[in-house]
């Protein structure tokens, strides 16, 4: 699938760069246009593997303003800033003239260097975008100072480069959009000179740059697809089975017919959808279609059922995803045996914003306007269900209101729901798809359910042996990922973080029970290590209670093969004054420490106990992920996972009777509200090493935290979350 990508979104650019719009458009070899979504550029991809060509990825206009095409979706995450911070510091630009909007759709440009496709995700966006965004500024700041060298004719190595002015000792200055056509015509520099990290005027300083999206976000100009209204377009809801893998037997549309407002009622594979002009006669007409459902295929066991028969595989080894030394031979030498049991719920992802999409197709072409979190595979999913080649799809990616992995579907569902819609209607039509907050929150596509089995031994204050048995779904089984994301059989992001323990075990073993339930599964934000980190951070603790030892410096002394993670829980009990601090009455701490996505964060946590479950005051936060871009946008990453974490571990749950799930909004899955968000401090560890991402790892350490400070007032550390079931909002 993924040559067939390639091959067509190359003519598609082949195409589009004969169609060049004229004019002092700026270091553009391509046309683009700013407003309304419909943000465009092409140009040809560099002749290396990392395409760093400044036309692809830069508008510099005439007025100076230098506009990042960024292959990154934004929601909430920072690469818009990040990835403009990257290119001013080569470039050299004043903070001022920086912009930022989203590429469109075209792998062979914009391709995430992990995934090799168009796409965002696993906090990769300035990890594989570091070097190469950096290599785009440096590039089109040596092509601005060949061309002022030759119009000035003086030596390029007289001219120099700040705050967005060239400049020549004789006198001459100019901004970029003086010189930016005719350094369109230079070839670009295969291998441009990058700054020492020791020059660096933006990235990593404290206060240089403000989010380019805040005021766009706040004033209420930025554009989601729910603010899309074209003129005569159709808004579509769709009613779907109760039940997954239900399918529409028969249904009766007379009464959703004769809402006033309704256009027409069809059948998708999905289920059946409504069109309307507007969102509320579309709502209202659903809610009278008749709908006899065949359940034949459906999933008809409920969380509690799903419940028993995990606990019932976990008695027993799976699978061996990792072991050293001889578990079973520890063990039987006697010694103090721990173990425990942790059950995960299913978890949605209750981002701001729910799903949805704006399309438009008239029989021969097709453009597409909504949140893409993978505009390849979209982009391929909406060619195919309309029987159009690529490049006669446009696919262009707007702002999302969140995500946290519900937007990256393995399944591509909502780009193939969207075509269905338009493929139902017809052609001439435009037609908005949306997803209510009940149809996102029953739809599935949740953070996997899961069991873990731990069992230990402490033999003479030691920990000798380790075990952790896993029972899960997969989320990339039958995927196009699979081939990518399976080993020997067996699904990654299940066991992540079990398997490659910090800390120093002689005998160890993780084995996998993969089980398969019609519950569509999907990453949610930090993946496995949401309850890989919990299980084995909250074990470590109990193991370490065990041996007397204190949670901290016993972690230490089992972190000698991992500096990374000894760094940042250092760094963490510092800052938390973990030795000394003087707690109030009823108050008691705890500490975890969990990698992931190659980023190192650990917390301290500070709580008390009420009536209604945990209080958390404070937490303590130390992060390395490597050269830190921005440090502001880290904290807030930071203090963002933790908030999200924390609701989630307290009052998240996603259950289901009969097969049907039971939650629907927000007055049944509970968030953490503002008076809870306990007070925070982020401390950032200065690090040479390669940036790595911030969206995801600062959730994975919280709810661990939370157990073992529960367990130090007294309390046992929750098996089973979330910690205060069936709280209400």
């Amino acid at each position: 699938m993924n040559i067939h990508i390639q091959e067509t979104v190359t003519r598609a650019s082949a195409l589009s760069r004969r169609s060049v719009l004229k004019g002092g458009a700026g270091l553009v070899l391509g046309a683009y246009l700013a407003r309304g979504g419909k943000a465009f550029a092409q140009g040809a991809p560099a002749a290396a593997s990392v395409n760093i060509t400044p036309n692809t990825f830069l508008i510099i206009a005439p007025d100076n303003t230098v506009t990042v095409l960024c292959k990154h979706i934004e929601f909430g995450q920072g690469p818009f800033t990040g990835m403009a911070t990257l290119v001013a510091e080569e470039l050299d630009a004043d903070w001022s003239q920086m912009r930022a909007d989203h590429a469109p759709s075209n792998p062979v440009l914009y391709k995430n260097l992990l995934f090799g496709v168009q796409g965002t995700g696993g906090s990769s966006a300035i990890a594989n975008s570091y070097e190469q965004m950096r290599k785009v500024g440096a590039a089109a700041r040596e092509m601005l100072v060949a061309t002022a060298a030759s119009e000035w004719n003086v030596p390029a190595s007289e001219i120099t480069v700040e705050n967005g002015i060239i400049k020549h000792p004789s006198g001459k200055q100019s901004g970029f959009g003086a010189f930016v056509e005719k350094a369109n015509q230079l070839p670009v520099p295969a291998d441009p000179k990058l700054k020492e990290p020791s020059t660096f005027k933006l990235i990593g300083k404290e206060g240089a740059v403000k989010r380019l999206d805040s005021a766009a976000k706040s004033n209420g100009s930025a554009e989601y697809t729910l603010d899309i209204h074209e003129p005569d377009m159709l808004t579509a809801v769709i009613a779907r089975s109760p039940k997954f893998g239900g399918t529409v037997a028969s249904f009766d549309a007379t009464a959703a017919k004769a809402v006033p407002g309704v256009v027409d009622v069809k059948q998708v594979p999905t289920g059946v959808v409504v069109y309307a002009k507007g969102f509320w006669p579309a709502k209202t007409a659903r809610d009278l279609l008749k709908i006899t459902w065949d359940d034949s295929k459906a999933e008809k066991r409920g969380t509690a059922q799903l419940l028993t028969e995990f606990r019932t595989l976990a008695k027993s080894p799976g699978k061996t995803v990792k072991q050293e030394g001889d578990f079973d031979a520890a063990m039987a030498k006697g010694g103090r045996v721990v173990e425990a049991e942790f059950v995960f719920p299913y978890l949605a992802h209750a981002a701001m914003e729910p799903l949805n999409g704006y399309i438009k197709w008239d029989g021969e072409t097709a453009s597409a306007r909504y949140g893409s979190q993978f505009p390849t595979p979209d982009h391929a999913t909406i060619a195919k269900v309309l029987g159009l080649p690529m490049e006669k799809v446009s696919l262009k990616t707007i702002l999302a209101g969140g995500s946290f992995g519900r937007r990256a579907q393995q399944t591509v569902h909502v780009a193939a729901e969207l075509a269905e819609v338009a493929k139902a209607i017809g052609p001439g039509k435009s037609v908005k798809l949306v997803w209510t907050r009940e149809d996102d929150m029953r739809g599935g596509y949740y953070r996997p359910f899961s069991v873990h089995r731990m069992r230990g031994v402490v033999r003479d204050g030691k920990i000798e042996a380790w075990s952790d048995t896993i029972v899960g779904q997969s989320i990339m089984k039958g995927s196009p990922f699979e081939a990518m994301a399976m080993k020997d059989g067996l699904d990654a992001t299940a066991y992540e973080g079990s398997n490659e323990i910090p800390y120093d075990v002689a005998n160890f073993t993780c084995d996998l029970h993969q089980v398969d339930v019609g519950v569509p599964v999907l990453w949610w934000r930090s993946v496995g290590h949401t309850h890989t980190g919990y299980a084995v951070e909250a074990f470590v603790d109990e193991l370490l209670e065990a041996a007397g030892k204190d949670p901290v410096e016993g972690r230490l002394e089992l972190m000698g093969k991992k500096p990374r993670h000894a760094g940042v829980l250092r760094a963490v009990a510092e800052l938390a004054d973990w030795k000394n601090a003087k707690l109030e009455p009823g108050r008691a701490r705890g500490v975890a420490v969990v990698e992931s996505f190659n980023t190192f964060v650990a917390q301290v946590v500070e709580l008390s106990m009420t009536e209604e479950g945990p209080k958390v005051h404070k937490v303590w936060c130390a992060v390395d992920c490597g050269v830190a871009v921005n440090p502001d946008i880290i904290r807030a990453q930071m203090e963002g996972g933790i908030g999200f974490g924390l609701g989630h571990i307290l009052y998240a749950d996603v259950t289901m009777e009969d097969g049907r799930v039971v939650t629907g909004n927000f007055d049944s899955y509970r968030s953490l509200r503002i008076n809870e968000m306990p007070e925070i401090h982020v401390t950032i560890v200065k690090s040479s090493e390669k940036p790595t991402g911030v969206g995801e790892p600062g959730v994975p350490p919280i709810g661990p935290a939370v157990a073992n400070a529960m367990a130090k007032l007294g309390h046992t550390r929750p098996r089973q979350l979330p910690i205060v079931p069936g709280a209400s909002a």
